[in-house]
């Protein structure tokens, strides 16, 4: 094995580090900092280029808006119960991480799937299909919100960027289309940063890469704030509260 054999077997645009150059893309990293956004960051370096202003404004939205959701949400509670084990920061950040999965987590990522699906077929021949799969239509409904409080605000800076002629406006119109179809069952967050990701280009597994930037965030704060609290071993309930003792092959 040669060194250009080593070299080529982790070849990379993502980045060139040499003694003095950092570069990111193609662009020198002293040129970025200070002068990209941490979401223009984020589409130069999953895209290959910078994004246009209005592409890069849609994009923070969409982080912004999933960043946090409360401790009931698994994610930021198994986080917190780590940050009083002893593993520190970086472990209850992977700990809440690892949780986002295919059923907490993975929902926009299937929502942008399904928005595609209806962008080549009939909405509700789509609907149909995935109905008869699960009980669950990913990105619309909620189990505390009636009304995602996000919803407007999202959807309505799509609707502008559509207007302004930054996207196209498909996957928005796929979206409104399923809620018309399931009223009055609403999209939900998931759904509704499905439809940013889906309009800037993003392909669905990346939609839930996304999400997993944006929550870490939310994360992090909470595990950290679990730090100054004094807790140890911090269980799912307070020691007070025994759990129900099953009997049998339950």
């Amino acid at each position: 094995m040669t060194v250009e054999d080593v070299a080529d077997w982790w070849g990379t645009a993502v980045s060139r580090v040499a003694p003095n150059v950092i570069e990111l893309r193609g662009r020198p990293v002293q040129d970025l900092i200070g002068t990209t956004s941490f979401a223009g960051i984020i589409w130069l370096m999953l895209r290959g280029e910078p994004p246009a202003p209005a592409q890069e404004r849609l994009l923070e939205a969409a982080l912004v808006s999933s960043v946090d959701h409360g401790p009931h949400a698994p994610s930021i509670a198994v986080a917190r119960m780590a940050a009083t084990c002893g593993v520190g920061l970086n472990n209850a950040v992977a700990t809440g991480v690892n949780l986002l999965g295919d059923v907490h987590g993975g929902a926009g990522e299937q929502c942008l799937t399904l928005l595609r699906e209806i962008h080549d077929r009939d909405a509700a021949t789509v609907i149909a299909s995935w109905q008869a799969r699960s009980k669950y239509l990913p990105g619309f409904g909620h189990r505390f919100h009636t009304l995602d409080p996000r919803r407007e605000p999202l959807l309505n800076l799509v609707e502008q960027a559509v207007t302004d002629g930054t996207v196209d406006g498909h996957h928005l119109r796929a979206a409104r289309a399923v809620e018309e179809l399931i009223h009055p069952v609403p999209i939900n967050i998931d759904g509704c940063t499905a439809v940013v990701y889906g309009e800037l280009g993003f392909p669905p597994p990346l939609a839930r890469g996304l999400f997993v930037l944006s929550r870490s965030v939310g994360i992090l704060a909470h595990a950290w704030e679990e730090t100054g609290q004094g807790r140890r071993n911090k269980g799912p309930m307070p020691p007070s509260i025994l759990p129900t003792t099953l009997h049998g092959d339950a």
